[in-house]
């Protein structure tokens, strides 16, 4: 016989992981209210997924710059390996609302190459 108590733990369990993923793709943590636009020097990238992000020197901070998929970047032409440590780069997007250094950015300038993210 199958009882209500072991579903109910599955759904709990599965709901438990589920809820991350969705407040990550909210992007409600993000004031698009305010756009940011920062030029500044690339200290550190990692290409990853979900999101490639760098850490950026601009404005006498370093910011922790949200991009888009390594995929979608690699797609739109601007690889996020084409980026390094020590390039010069400009960022549009907006600010965390939590955190006063980091940024989602909808686009971005490097390698001579402006790559809408979103």
């Amino acid at each position: 016989m199958i009882t209500a108590r072991p579903f109910a733990l599955a759904a709990l369990f599965s709901a438990t992981f589920a809820l991350p993923a969705a407040a990550h793709h909210g992007w409600g943590g993000y004031d698009s209210g305010q756009v940011l636009t920062l030029t500044g020097t690339v200290q550190q990238i990692a290409s990853d997924n979900p999101h490639a992000m760098l850490n950026l020197q601009a404005d006498g901070k370093v910011w922790h710059v949200v991009l888009a998929p390594p995929s979608r970047m690699n797609a739109r032409g601007l690889p996020a390996d084409t980026i390094k440590a020590g390039q010069t780069v400009t960022v549009v997007g907006y600010p965390a609302k939590a955190d006063p250094t980091e940024m989602r950015a909808e686009r971005i300038t490097a390698a001579d190459k402006t790559i809408e993210l979103r």
